[in-house]
């Protein structure tokens, strides 16, 4: 299993705290006034829009709340926000790319270069690393909804290019040009996704060890507790025995 996954599951089992749910909420708020001031405030005509409300109801947040944020939007007040995309190393020479939306691109680029440097690693240029992943959809159902077979199956059908199903979920992938068309028809068969947004997949995963792999951990979820940074992703791979340890 990939580290980003892995690391969203470790983040799962250990739950979330106060603090954490709430900066959550605001990372995924934000994105919803972005995603609804970039195009129409319906989600049913804005994708964008679309999987970010998922991913806000993903995580329990209130209709209220999603109202607000979208119409924050409408409203003609809203901060405006760049959509930046930093690349660059970490412990082992793992690639990782974080996204984030900022009003301050300086303090931003101080804070991921900072971040990146104190824990092993080091901020590159942009397509230093993102050549190593694929820009791609991914429609994630949690796994009791389908057998593996059964997802499979109907990702062909829709016209998805890869499946991956695991005890923690299925994970639907398709190309840019083919995203849309692909969630709408499983969402249509399965129900609402969990999850169905671009995402950076690594074309190839690195194994490390425990070591490395701790040092890792803490830097994503150090680059993740910034408030502008909305994903992180990485090409690696971590033992299960260190996934057991961090859960703990």
């Amino acid at each position: 299993m990939a580290g980003h996954s892995q690391f969203k599951n470790i983040m799962h089992r250990k739950g979330r705290q106060d603090a954490v749910k709430s900066r959550l909420f605001g990372k995924l708020a934000r994105e919803i006034t972005v995603s609804a001031k970039m195009g129409l405030p319906d989600p049913t005509m804005n994708p964008r829009l679309r999987a970010a409300i998922i991913a806000a109801r993903a995580e329990n947040m209130t209709k209220d709340t999603i109202e607000r944020a979208i119409k924050k939007a409408l409203g003609g007040d809203a901060e405006t926000y760049d959509e930046i995309r930093y690349e660059g190393y970490g412990p082992g020479g793992i690639a990782i790319i974080v996204e984030v939306l900022t009003d301050n691109r300086n303090r931003t680029a101080s804070d991921v270069r900072s971040t990146l440097s104190k824990n092993g690693g080091n901020l590159a240029e942009t397509g230093a690393v993102s050549f190593m992943f694929d820009h791609v959809g991914v429609v994630e159902f949690d796994a009791k909804v389908a057998s593996a077979d059964a997802m499979l199956d109907a990702a062909i059908e829709a016209g998805a290019d890869d499946v991956v199903s695991s005890e923690g979920g299925h994970e639907v992938y398709a190309s840019q040009d083919s995203f849309r068309e692909v969630a709408k028809a499983l969402e249509a068969k399965f129900g609402e996704p969990r999850k169905a947004a671009l995402v950076w997949k690594p074309q190839n995963t690195i194994s490390v060890d425990d070591e490395d792999g701790e040092k890792l951990l803490k830097l994503i979820e150090t680059l993740n507790d910034h408030d502008d940074v909305q994903n992180v992703y990485a090409n690696f791979e971590i033992s299960d025995a260190l996934v057991a340890k961090m859960s703990a």
